[in-house]
Parts: C-alpha cells; sequence; structure tokens
C-alpha cells in the first residue's frame, strides 16, 4: 500500500488509494466537492458505495488524499480527457472560458503585506514584554503575590500568536506580486487565496475557471486561482487548452475577461477568439431590455437606500425601516438597531430607543 495511507501505529482503517481515487472524480462528475459530502455519499448512496467497494472512507481521509496528492490526480484527470478525444466526443471547434468565484474556509481578518505582519508581530511581542515586566516588578514587593491567571494566559496567548507570525513569516519570505509585480495581500490561514468581491459581498477564495468543449459539453480545463481579475486568468487557460487547440478552432469568453493585454497575446499566437468588452451590452440593442431580467438584490446586500454619513448630516424618519414585529430597525448605512427597554423621557413622555451593538 502506499505510503501514507497505511496506519499500523493506532489501527485506524486504511483505504488503497485506488479506491479514493475511483470515488474523488466520480463525485466530481456529479457536483459534489466537498470531503465530508463525499464522505457521507460513500456511506449512504448506493452508486458510491458500489464505487468504494462499500468501505466508506471517512471525510478526513478524502481530504488528506486530495490535498497530498493533487497533482497525481491531475494526471487521472488529463487521462479522462484523453479518452473522451479518443471517443470522439471533443470536436475542437469552439471552446467557452467561464469561471465562478469560489470562498475559501480562509479568515479575511488575515490578510496583509509581510511589513504588515511584522508590525503586528513586534506589536505582541512588545505587549508580551510589558506584561512580563510588570510582573517581575510585582515580584520585587514585599509582599509577593502570584501572577493572575488571566494575565498569565494572555502573556501566553500574545507569545504564542507572535511566534506563529514569525513562523508564517519565515516560511513565505516574499510577497505576492501581481502580473505587473503589484503588491498583493498575503493570507495567514491559506496564503494562495485572495479577497475577492461577489454579488453578495466580499469573499476570501479562489476564482475558479473552466473551458468547456462545445461539441459534447466536456470540461477539458479546470483551474483555481487566487485571484479575482479574470482577465488576468484568460491566458493561462488558453496556454492550458493547447493540447487540445486546433489551427481552427474558436476560444470564447465574456466581458470580465477581456483585456488589451489578453487579446494582443492570443493575436501574436494566432489563435481565434471572440471576447465582448464592457460596453457590448450598451451598445448592442439585443440587451436593450435586459433589467426585467435582473435578478433582485439581496435585502441584506442591498445599498441602493444607504445615504453616506459623509454627504448627510441630518436624517428622517423615512430613511429608518423599523420592524413593528421584531422591534428592529434598520439604519440608513444597513446596520441593525434592537430595542432598549422603555423608559420616561423628559415631561411625561414615553419613547423607545433603538440602539446598533457596534455604535
Amino acid at each position: 500500500m502506499t505510503p501514507g495511507f497505511w496506519n499500523d501505529e493506532t489501527g485506524a482503517p486504511a483505504y488503497p488509494p485506488a479506491v479514493l481515487l475511483k470515488v474523488v472524480p466520480f463525485t466530481y462528475a456529479r457536483g459534489i466537492v466537498s470531503s465530508r459530502a463525499i464522505g457521507r455519499a460513500c456511506g449512504e448512496h448506493v452508486t458510491f458505495i458500489a464505487r468504494c467497494g462499500d468501505q466508506a472512507p471517512h471525510f478526513t481521509t478524502i481530504a488528506h488524499f486530495v490535498s497530498t496528492l493533487s497533482d497525481e490526480i491531475a494526471h487521472v484527470f488529463a487521462a479522462v480527457v484523453a479518452i473522451c478525444d479518443r471517443q470522439g466526443l471533443i470536436g475542437r471547434e469552439m471552446f467557452a472560458i467561464d469561471g465562478v468565484k469560489l470562498p475559501t474556509n480562509a479568515s479575511r481578518q488575515r490578510n496583509g503585506s509581510r511589513e504588515e505582519f511584522v508590525r503586528q508581530a513586534e506589536k505582541l511581542e512588545a505587549a508580551a514584554q510589558v506584561m512580563l515586566t510588570r510582573h517581575r516588578t510585582t515580584d520585587t514587593r514585599p509582599l509577593e503575590p502570584e501572577l493572575d491567571a488571566k494575565d498569565a494566559a494572555r502573556v501566553a496567548r500574545l507569545q504564542h500568536d507572535a511566534a506563529e507570525l514569525r513562523t508564517w513569516l519565515t516560511a513565505y519570505p516574499d510577497e505576492r506580486r501581481g502580473p505587473k509585480g503589484t503588491l498583493r495581500q498575503s493570507n495567514r490561514t491559506d496564503n494562495e487565496s485572495a479577497k475577492m468581491a461577489t454579488s453578495t459581498g466580499v469573499i476570501q477564495g479562489y476564482t475558479g475557471v473552466a473551458a468547456v468543449d462545445a461539441h459534447a459539453q466536456i470540461i477539458v480545463v479546470a483551474h483555481a486561482h487566487g485571484t479575482g481579475s479574470e482577465h488576468e486568468l484568460l491566458v493561462p487557460i488558453v496556454d492550458a487548452l493547447a493540447p487540445v487547440l486546433a489551427p481552427a478552432s474558436l476560444v470564447t469568453a465574456n466581458a470580465g475577461y477581456h483585456s488589451e493585454v489578453a487579446c494582443r497575446r492570443l493575436e501574436e499566437r494566432g489563435i481565434d477568439a471572440l471576447l465582448a468588452d464592457n460596453t457590448m451590452r450598451q451598445r448592442d440593442e439585443r440587451f436593450a431590455t435586459r433589467g426585467r431580467h435582473q435578478k433582485a438584490p439581496a435585502p441584506l446586500h442591498d445599498k441602493s437606500r444607504r445615504v453616506s454619513a459623509t454627504k448627510a448630516t441630518t436624517f428622517t424618519p423615512q430613511d429608518f425601516v423599523y420592524d413593528p414585529v421584531a422591534r428592529t430597525c434598520v439604519c440608513p448605512a444597513g446596520g441593525s438597531a434592537a430595542r432598549r427597554p422603555r423608559r420616561d423621557a423628559h415631561g411625561g413622555w414615553k419613547e423607545s430607543r433603538l440602539r446598533s451593538p457596534s455604535a
């Protein structure tokens, strides 16, 4: 059995890599990309149970398998594409490129440059030193009280956080850079991910990009990139398409992938492409009624009624949305205010105050 997938020391179940390799691509074909969901399907779904030989691997085993052998699994996907090609399922006439932004478990609060991380580590170390100095000063007094438990825990936490930062800085000695050399924020949880804007807010994650052959809708290339700028990804995805591109192949993509640099590089390589530009919808009369088909924004992310605090100094009751059932109120900035206890006001008036938790 392959090293790393046997566990004689603790007696935990071991699974042949061949079984896991059969399960993972099969679940991807069904749109399941979560280790927990794959593990659950292997124990509940009869098709998956047959695929894994009724062994039901644990989700942690699946996650470890995918994270440590991603390069080997990629060769299997390449072999699948080759089989599809031999079966005549790849026409090579047109390839459509599109993508989606996928969140990761990395925290957005752990973003920053190396310079910022160094300052954070120095600040934590200085705070820990202040606590220790105060402790030593207290010990010199005639009556020597023990270090308070909370202070001790705080010193340990500061030292741990500082050591964690220093370890990360050692493991990643270089700053992240974009294609033009511009500085990009690093992330201490997942340094390959990026902070990116979506229609429902800002997420920490990846941009997943796929290229699909038009003949039988076969996905021939699929990548995940730690950037929210789609126009940077067109050339890399076309480079990955090179083994299946034919001289007459046509590449199509939406306006997010359009840029002068990308168009110039495709022209230099002699690749025919149809790319929408950012103003295409305004010029094309077929999109004149596109507004009626747009999905309504989510209430929590609707910023149309929000008023900038720098432009308005006084608000009227119409600027607030009050829910009489829940007794909560949404302010012009989008924050939710909860009701405080009822109290007497000056002049005998009764009033009900609402206050935002962040106020």
